[in-house]
């Protein structure tokens, strides 16, 4: 999931969320919901509200605590750790508890970004206007965007061909994407987002259109190699990987040397350092 995904802003105040696959709904961080109906930007005093409405709450025999549960969540030193989270129904039961003028706004809120996911799914071109938006508010080119949801077309038939052969978990597809990415720009994702600086951003985010071409190429390559053999599990389809990337390389190592430009760039769409600075006090201070 995109960080963007995993991150929604009620007011002033950061949501986390996590999206079950499974039961098809988005879970919130608990505490952080808590810290927007108390219009409280200190986390440590949120959460200590949170933990003794929980207690209250847990010897009335709420089944609202119940129903919560614990999940890993990025917090503001970059780490995850084990945090409350619990369904928009389940949030929806916690917040008459809590008196506070928020109430309402943040049910509506919640009824809006709790659901898109599903609505998303009935109706993808909702998913593909979202972020045309997103990112023609951080400046992208038309020409830029085009591309950006070329890439992810490509990449979600890739990974949705790895799904139905036998490829499970996040981690696998990680070793594959790494792979495919390593064969065709020669160093990997980490290493990748070193060279443009990046933490937590998602790297694609911040490609050239350059860069968005050739691991375009890569994955597409890796998915009809794969196809062409019906490569099933990850030795399978690490060797289609290997084969896809090295197509790539080949093009942009020709396209390297009629240019005398290389392809992969230390080019990225963060904002100046002073800014950056600014936005880690300010998000520092609303964090301490």
């Amino acid at each position: 999931m995109n960080k963007e995904d995993a991150l929604v802003a009620f007011e002033n105040f950061k949501i986390r969320r996590q999206y079950d696959e499974d039961r098809e709904l988005w879970l919130f961080s608990v505490v952080d919901i808590i810290a927007a109906l108390i219009q409280q930007s200190d986390y440590q005093t949120a959460r200590k509200y949170w933990n003794k409405l929980k207690s209250r709450l847990k010897k009335e025999g709420s089944q609202s605590v119940t129903d919560c549960h614990q999940l890993k969540l990025e917090a503001a030193d970059g780490k995850k750790y084990l945090t409350d989270v619990a369904s928009p129904e389940t949030l929806l039961r916690l917040i008459q508890s809590v008196p506070s003028p928020k109430a309402e706004p943040i049910k509506l809120w919640l009824a809006k970004v709790g659901y898109e996911r599903i609505q998303d799914m009935s109706d993808p071109a909702r998913s593909l206007d979202r972020a045309r938006e997103y990112w023609q508010q951080h400046g992208r080119s038309e020409k830029w965007i085009q591309q950006r949801m070329m890439g992810q077309e490509t990449r979600n038939k890739l990974t949705d061909y790895w799904k139905d052969h036998e490829i499970e978990g996040k981690d696998e597809y990680a070793i594959l994407t790494n792979i495919i990415h390593q064969e065709w720009s020669d160093i990997s994702v980490k290493q990748h987002k070193q060279v443009k600086g990046l933490k937590t951003q998602n790297l694609r985010d911040h490609m050239s259109e350059a860069e968005l071409i050739f691991t375009a190429l890569a994955e597409l390559s890796t998915r009809q190699i794969a196809e062409s053999v019906a490569a099933t599990g990850m030795p399978e389809n690490v060797e289609a990987g290997k084969k896809g990337g090295r197509i790539s390389k080949k093009a942009r190592l020709e396209l390297e040397q009629k240019t005398g430009r290389n392809v992969v760039t230390g080019e990225n769409f963060l904002p100046p350092v002073n800014s950056r600075r600014q936005l880690k006090k300010r998000d520092d201070t609303d964090e301490s």
